[in-house]
């Protein structure tokens, strides 16, 4: 008999330890009830009624026409953006300096190749001149239109000839740069100077 009381002991056990695990589950999970909103389309909803802003990093005075691009494009990095346009007006104006018309080619939108190839061809540019300084000055429009992003930028740079700084000449300028707002391609083309 006590064999027999040990084994319905050990039942009785079980049982409690089966109850507790199953207790403590429902209390972590919770139960569903069969009239729950389907997760997939309840996060759907929450990011339509949240505002595109929520992506807008904190922009410089200077930058805030750029917040018009990123309620639009969700990819949209500025700081990528504002670096490669300062690289970009290094390259051209150091190609146009230099006469060196495929680069320009691969930059520029036509027009703005038939612009620097007319000044080139007149011997407009200088090969002796180069960057003494380079700045973003502001952002002077942004938009988004037509599946393009486009994005006017103020620059204000410093070129001395050969190595004479006290022959820096200063410069504002404002460049106008289009992607399609859909490229993963981080380039962006010149369309107006």
């Amino acid at each position: 008999m006590v064999f027999g009381d040990l084994q319905f002991f050990d039942i009785i056990i079980f049982a409690v330890i089966a109850v507790f695990i199953i207790y403590r589950l429902r209390s972590v999970l919770g139960k569903r009830t069969g009239f729950q909103k389907n997760v997939n389309q309840q996060e759907f909803v929450e990011k339509k009624l949240k505002p595109q802003q929520e992506n807008t990093p904190q922009l410089k005075e200077s930058e805030k026409k750029l917040e018009i691009v990123y309620r639009k494009v969700s990819s949209f990095d500025h700081k990528v953006f504002l670096e490669g346009a300062k690289k970009a007006f290094e390259i051209i104006i150091t190609a146009f300096n230099k006469g060196d018309k495929t680069t320009l080619k691969g930059l520029v939108s036509k027009d703005v190749y038939s612009a620097f190839e007319s000044a080139i061809d007149s011997g407009s540019n200088n090969p002796k001149s180069q960057f003494y300084s380079l700045v973003i000055d502001s952002i002077q429009d942004a938009k988004v239109e037509n599946g393009n992003i486009i994005i006017a930028v103020n620059f204000i740079s410093e070129q001395i000839l050969g190595d004479n700084e006290e022959s820096a000449i200063k410069n504002k300028d404002t460049w106008t740069f289009t992607k399609a707002e859909t490229s993963t391609n981080p380039a962006w083309t010149l369309v107006s100077t």
